[in-house]
């Protein structure tokens, strides 16, 4: 059946196989949503400030 190695090398390419997909998981769960929502805050609190000096301005 699997010499030794072979059942390792296996094992191996699970454990990677697994990691990359809880990885892929994460990111697409948490850390992009999180990414995109901060920098939409942001976006919006810059737009704010211009209208805001604008205001003042005039």
């Amino acid at each position: 059946m699997f010499e030794f190695d072979q059942y390792l090398g296996f094992l191996a390419f699970l454990t990677i196989l697994t990691i990359g997909f809880w990885l892929m998981i994460f990111l697409l769960t948490f850390v992009i949503p999180y990414w995109i929502g901060g920098s939409l805050i942001e976006r919006l609190k810059e737009i704010k400030e211009d209208k805001k000096a604008k205001r003042l301005n005039s």
